[in-house]
Order: C-alpha cells, then sequence, then structure tokens
C-alpha cells in the first residue's frame, strides 16, 4: 500500500539528479570564483590598464578552465537516438524513448529518457556511467548493471564497449583516453607555466609557453581521432533507429582553445620583435619608450616591476692602476695647498705642506678669550 505521497514504506524513493557532472562542477566554481575576486580588484587599477589587465585575466582564466573540463568531460563523442525498443529482457513490452551515449577519456555514460517520461506505469529515466580510467574494471561495472536489471537499449550499448565485444571500441576508446589526457596535463602545466612567466620580464618565454600549450592541445586531439578510427564504425541498432557517434562539444572546445592559444604565442612572439615596448606596455612592465631599459627588481616586484633607463644607472669607469694612484697624489696635494688661508704655503720639495714661520703666535693672539 503506497502511502506519503505514492511513496512505498521501507523502500528508498528515487535518487535525487544533478543538473551537471559533479567534477565539472567543481572546475566552474573554482575558476568563477578566481574571476568574480578579480574582477572586484578591478576598480583599484587606473587608466587603460584596467581594460589590458581584465583582457589578459579573462583570456587566462577561460583556457586553463576550458583544459582541466575537457579532460574529465564525459563529451569526446556523442550520439543521440530516438527509437521504439524493447524495454526489459524477456518482456515483450516497448517503449518510445530517446537514447543518448556520450564517450569520454574516462568512461562511457549512457541515458535513456522515455517520451513520455511516464510509461509503463513506470518513470524511464536512467543516467548509467561506466568507467574504465584509474584500475577501474569496464567488466565488472558491466556485470553490476546485468544484476541490477537495467533497461535493454542501456546494456545493449554498454555490452558494445565491453573488452569481449568484436566491435573493439573499448580498446580504441581507452588508449585514445588514456593518452589524450596525459598529453592535456601537459598542456595543463605549459599554461601554468606560461602565467608565471607573463607575470615577469620574460615576455617571450610566455609567448613560446602558450605555443606549447596550443600545441599539445592539438596533439591531443590528433591521438584521439587516430586511435578512435583505427577500426571501422560498429552500428548500433537501437529497435527502429540506429545510433551514429560523432565528435561532441569536449572536442571542438578543445580544437578552439588549442588554435587561441598557438595564434596568441605566435603574436606574442611577432609583437616582441617588432614592436617590444608596446607588448611591454600592454603586459604593465614599462613606463617611456626609451629602447634601453633595464629592470631593478629593488623598485617593483614580479607582477608590476618598474624600469630605469641605462642613462640613469651608474656606468663603470675602467681606469689603470698607474694612472689611479697617480691622480689619487695629485688630489691629495691639491687638497692640501690649493686653500686661500695665508697660513698654508707651497708644498716643500719633500711633498710635504709647510707652516710659515710666526702664524702660530698669530693665530693665538686672534683668539679672544670671553670674560
Amino acid at each position: 500500500m503506497a502511502a506519503f505521497g505514492h511513496t512505498f514504506p521501507f523502500y528508498p524513493g528515487p535518487k535525487p539528479t544533478f543538473p551537471m557532472d559533479t567534477t565539472l562542477a567543481i572546475i566552474v566554481i573554482i575558476f568563477l570564483t578566481a574571476l568574480v575576486t578579480f574582477i572586484i580588484i578591478l576598480p583599484g587599477i587606473r587608466g587603460k590598464m584596467r581594460l589590458f589587465w581584465l583582457l589578459r585575466v579573462v583570456t587566462s582564466l577561460f583556457i586553463g578552465a576550458a583544459i582541466l573540463a575537457v579532460n574529465f568531460s564525459t563529451e569526446w563523442s556523442v550520439g543521440q537516438a530516438s527509437t521504439n525498443t524493447s524495454y526489459k529482457a524477456f518482456s515483450s513490452q516497448w517503449i518510445s524513448a530517446d537514447v543518448g551515449l556520450q564517450v569520454g577519456l574516462r568512461g562511457a555514460n549512457v541515458t535513456l529518457t522515455g517520451t513520455p517520461v511516464r510509461q509503463l506505469n513506470e518513470t524511464i529515466s536512467y543516467n548509467e556511467e561506466f568507467t574504465w580510467h584509474l584500475g577501474k574494471n569496464y567488466a565488472e561495472e558491466y556485470a553490476r548493471a546485468l544484476e541490477k536489471g537495467l533497461p535493454d537499449p542501456v546494456l545493449y550499448l554498454a555490452e558494445k564497449f565491453t573488452p569481449t565485444s568484436p566491435c573493439g571500441l573499448h580498446g580504441q576508446y581507452r588508449l585514445a583516453g588514456y593518452y589524450t589526457s596525459a598529453i592535456l596535463w601537459v598542456a595543463f602545466l605549459c599554461w601554468l607555466l606560461a602565467n608565471v612567466m607573463l607575470s615577469m620580464p620574460v615576455l617571450v618565454y610566455g609567448g613560446h609557453m602558450l605555443l606549447a600549450t596550443g600545441t599539445f592541445q592539438l596533439l591531443g586531439l590528433l591521438f584521439f581521432s587516430m586511435a578512435t578510427s583505427l577500426a571501422p564504425p560498429c552500428p548500433l541498432r537501437l529497435g527502429t533507429a540506429i545510433l551514429h557517434i560523432h565528435h561532441g562539444p569536449a572536442f571542438w572546445i578543445t580544437l578552439t582553445t588549442g588554435l587561441l592559444c598557438v595564434l596568441l604565442g605566435l603574436v606574442m612572439v611577432v609583437a616582441y620583435r617588432m614592436q617590444p615596448h608596446r607588448l611591454k606596455a600592454f603586459f604593465n612592465q614599462s613606463v617611456g619608450e626609451n629602447p634601453g631599459l633595464e629592470w631593478n627588481p629593488e623598485e617593483g616586484g614580479l607582477l608590476s616591476p618598474r624600469y630605469r633607463t641605462t642613462a640613469e644607472s651608474p656606468v663603470p669607469q675602467d681606469i689603470p692602476l698607474s694612472e689611479a694612484s697617480s691622480r689619487a697624489s695629485h688630489l691629495s696635494l691639491g687638497s692640501c695647498c690649493a686653500q686661500p688661508l695665508p697660513e698654508l704655503s707651497r708644498p716643500s720639495s719633500g711633498g710635504h705642506c709647510s707652516r710659515l714661520p710666526g702664524t702660530e703666535a698669530e693665530e693665538e693672539s686672534e683668539i679672544e678669550i670671553p670674560s
């Protein structure tokens, strides 16, 4: 007997579903928090530097968030089909549903949503994940799905990715996901190094790191495409429809981000060779237009260094030892003998100054003792 709003007692209710992947949600929240923090301190920056600084921060955060998000995304290869198919094993009942397949670098995700959701006195809404990354055993997860008695469309698509399936999808996508994920982690490290170098007076190396970031992303895409196309596509028939797999949003976001990094890196390298002063001004690392700039770490830090011209810098003078000693002796004689006091006379032959006779008595007579 149902009670409490058609909920059977002593039985757990339906699990609440989150509208997106929790890992992606955490990544988005972290980078949005960083963006809001930078926007809060934005009014403290004066002039045109405010716009330049905001542009740099937004672009850098977008690149970093995109690299991390696609690494954990399940939408590298996707497929969707609306079909009439059998619902359960050993049953002749059919349902009308939308079947979705999302394949990522760490596993596959199968969704089944009825149209309408309520059919056969049940709520048909399934979202099942099968992983093969980080030591997970895909065959064991598929066996547990069989024990749970999941619907036929979910089990059919999950069976196509098992290691024993003649389609060979498990080997292709597992190999592609493993190496593509490793390459993306290298791209993320290059992005971190680029941010560090762009905050220091080594802008050209920051441009090189941006080039490396984009290059590794494009290499990951190339490897993923080659690994997933080693074998002919496996037909996925679901009742009256065929599900076709194609590249998903994560693939195209990675392509866009990689091309953006390559373009920005090339622009920085070319600008450093042709207009280095404007590039330094864009990164708030230059004050004047003097070509001879010298960084003084005592006047600024890594994030906002100041510069001084070479004309203001002390220039060391190389003086020979013999010339320096003779010059020092002449200076000592001049300071001793070129005084306007009448008490001093010309130096004697020994090079020492002699006092005229009677000067001591005159000096004593000139001293007045106060009464």
